[in-house]
C-alpha cells in the first residue's frame, strides 16, 4: 500500500461492509424466521430465500471474498483472453475484521487515507427482488437488517463512517416509520433501490404521487437519498430474450445483460422527472452510486428532446434542469471526468472507490490520478467536498 501526499481529505461515497450470516435474521420476527436460511449444497453454504436457493452472491457468508480491486486490469484493458469472472478475480482472501466491524475498518481507512465514507451493505441487494410478491416480508427483513446494521456498525461511527440503512417503499406508512427509526439513530443517508417498488397490486415507480408523504418526510428530516446499483429486477426482461428463467447472476458473463447493464438507473433517473417527484420536491438530494456515468449523456439528451416535443408531460418544467439540480453522480475511475463535469458541473460529481469489492479500487487514493486534469478546486469538490455538503457534516 503506497502512501500519497494528499492535498485534501477524501470522503468516499462508496465503501462496503460484508454482512455476517445473522445480518438478515437476528432481529427477524418469529413469524418470518423461515423466510431466510443458510443451507449446505455440495459442501458449500448458500442462502435460500423462501426455500429458493440463490446464486446471486456465490458465497453469502463472505468468509472468503475476492481481493479488493481484483478487476482493475479488466476495467482498464478489457478481457482479450476471454477469461471467466473467477479467473479475473484471481486468488481469494479470507475476510478480515475491517470488512466486518467499524473499529477495525477505521484503522484500515487511516491506512488507505480515507477520512470519511458512506458504508453500504453488500448482501442486502438481493432482498427486495426475491420477495417482491410479499411486501410485508420485505419490510420485516429490511427492518431486521437495519437493526443489525445499527447494532454492529451504527449509522454514524465517530463522524467518519456513515453506514447507510435500506428503506423499502411498498407500504408507504411502514417506509416512513423505517425512515424515522433510522434517522432517530443517526442515519444521514438512506438507500432506496433504483427499481419499481413492489406492491400488493404489482410494481410502480417510487416517484408517483402515492409516495409523496414519504418524500415529504425525507425533505423534512434533511436526509440524503442514495440509489446504489442493485438487483433491480431487470433479469426478467433479459430472461425473455435469453429464453431462460435464471435469476440475475452478476458474476456470470452474459453479453446481452452487459449491453443493457445501466438500463435500471436510466429508468430510475428518468422516472424522477417523468413521474414528477423532483418537481414536487425540488429540495431532494439524490446520489447515484456505483452506476458509473456513461448512461447520463444519453438520458439528458433524450429528456431534452422529449421536453421539446411534450413539455406538458413534465408540467411545463424542464426535466434536465431538475436532474442537474438534485442528482449527483459517482463515476467509475476509468470514465471521462472532463466530459462529465462539463455536462453537470463538478459540484455534482462524487468520488466512490467501491472498496473492498473486486470491481473497485485496491487503493482508493489512486482515484486522484484520474482527475489530475481537473482544476484543483474541482478536484476538492469531487474527492470529498460535495459529499460533505450533501451530508452537512
Amino acid at each position: 500500500m503506497t502512501a500519497k501526499d494528499l492535498p485534501y481529505q477524501l470522503f468516499d461515497a462508496d465503501n462496503h461492509l460484508y454482512e455476517t450470516e445473522e445480518a438478515l435474521t437476528k432481529f427477524l420476527p418469529d413469524k418470518y424466521k423461515g423466510a431466510i436460511k443458510y443451507v449446505q449444497v455440495d459442501g458449500r453454504t448458500k442462502i435460500a430465500i423462501r426455500n429458493q436457493i440463490s446464486e446471486y452472491i456465490p458465497n453469502p457468508t463472505f468468509e472468503v471474498v475476492a481481493r479488493p480491486g481484483a478487476m482493475e486490469d479488466y476495467f482498464k484493458n478489457g478481457n482479450p483472453e476471454g477469461k471467466s469472472k473467477r479467473e479475473i478475480f484471481g486468488k481469494p482472501m479470507k475476510s478480515i475484521p475491517a470488512f466486518r466491524e467499524p473499529a477495525a475498518r477505521l484503522e484500515l481507512m487511516d491506512e488507505l487515507q480515507i477520512e470519511r465514507t458512506l458504508m453500504f451493505p453488500t448482501l442486502a441487494s438481493l432482498v427486495e427482488e426475491r420477495m417482491r410478491d410479499d411486501p410485508d416480508l420485505i419490510h420485516a427483513v429490511v427492518h431486521s437488517l437495519n437493526q443489525w446494521l445499527y447494532e454492529t456498525w451504527g449509522f454514524n461511527y465517530k463522524e467518519r463512517i456513515f453506514t447507510v440503512p435500506v428503506i423499502s417503499l411498498p407500504i408507504v406508512e411502514k417506509a416512513i416509520e423505517e425512515l424515522e427509526w433510522c434517522v432517530e439513530r443517526g442515519a444521514k443517508a438512506i438507500l432506496v433501490r433504483p427499481a419499481p417498488v413492489p406492491g400488493f397490486k404489482g410494481p410502480r415507480s417510487f416517484a408517483l404521487p402515492e409516495f409523496d408523504p414519504f418524500w415529504k418526510r425525507v425533505v423534512e428530516l434533511d436526509v440524503l437519498v442514495t440509489q446504489h446499483s442493485s438487483d433491480s429486477g431487470y433479469a426478467r426482461y433479459n430472461q425473455e430474450w435469453d429464453g431462460t428463467g435464471a435469476e440475475m447472476l452478476p458474476f456470470v458473463t452474459n453479453a446481452f445483460r452487459m449491453v443493457s447493464e445501466w438500463r435500471p438507473i436510466q429508468d430510475a433517473v428518468c422516472s424522477w422527472v417523468c413521474h414528477g417527484a423532483l418537481f414536487r420536491f425540488p429540495e431532494l438530494r439524490i446520489a447515484v452510486i456505483e452506476n458509473g456515468a456513461s448512461w447520463l449523456p444519453h438520458v439528458l439528451q433524450t429528456l431534452e428532446d422529449t421536453f421539446k416535443k411534450a413539455p406538458e408531460g413534465f408540467g411545463m418544467q424542464d426535466p434536465v434542469a431538475a436532474i442537474k439540480k438534485s442528482i449527483h453522480v459517482s463515476p467509475f475511475w476509468e470514465e471521462d471526468f472532463s466530459k462529465l463535469t462539463a455536462l453537470i458541473g463538478a459540484e455534482r460529481v462524487l468520488f466512490g472507490s467501491d472498496y473492498p469489492h473486486p470491481e473497485g479500487l485496491a487503493e482508493p487514493t489512486t482515484y486522484i490520478d484520474h482527475i489530475q486534469h481537473l482544476p484543483f478546486e474541482d478536484q476538492k469538490l469531487v474527492m470529498g467536498g460535495n459529499l460533505a455538503r450533501l451530508l452537512k457534516v
